[in-house]
């Protein structure tokens, strides 16, 4: 996934929330407005998106207060000291986490400016795919029956099919800005 793919995907995020993209590009860049992809292309170069990512009002439409985010939280391991002294390694492996916190947002920024890169650590708040993979049919079942319903049967086993992404650009980029 492109940088310029997951901009889109962040700020119609925000703009689903009520953030005004618009408004908010022609008041803090000073730039004239001429559409909503030249004003992404002008964010994804030479790391303009920071000014958007660090943005309270983007922070606070995109973390919405109260509402229920699940991430991510990778492995590690970190030393920690033991009721006898001692001094372990402790490794924890990844898991899912849940929050709902009224000044989400707030955490969210803090936790954003300690990442080495903020963008991928707002992509963990994304439920997308990174990696798209078209999974094929299985020959043997359509050669078999030939059947359309051999070859659905043959999908459903899957253990988990991809999420198909959308060949047409985003809702907020065909929306008519007032």
């Amino acid at each position: 996934m492109t940088r310029l793919e997951l901009l889109k995907i962040v700020i119609g995020r925000a703009r689903a929330n009520g953030f005004e993209f618009r408004r908010w590009y022609t008041t803090r860049l000073a730039l004239p407005w001429t559409s909503a992809e030249a004003a992404l292309v002008t964010l994804e170069q030479h790391r303009n998106y920071y000014a958007l990512l660090f943005s309270h009002d983007f922070a606070q439409c995109f973390w919405k207060p109260g509402a229920e985010i699940t991430f991510q939280v990778p492995a590690r391991t970190f030393p920690r000291r033991m009721p006898d002294g001692s001094i372990q390694m402790v490794s924890r492996k990844p898991f899912t986490r849940r929050s709902a916190r009224k000044d989400a947002w707030r955490y969210h920024l803090r936790e954003m400016s300690l990442a080495e890169e903020p963008l991928r650590y707002i992509r963990r708040y994304l439920n997308v795919e990174e990696d798209v993979t078209d999974l094929a049919p299985c020959p043997e079942a359509t050669t078999r029956s030939g059947s359309r319903a051999a070859t659905a049967r043959a999908t459903r086993s899957s253990p988990k099919s991809p999420r198909p992404l959308p060949a047409d650009p985003p809702a907020f980029l065909r929306r008519p800005y007032p």
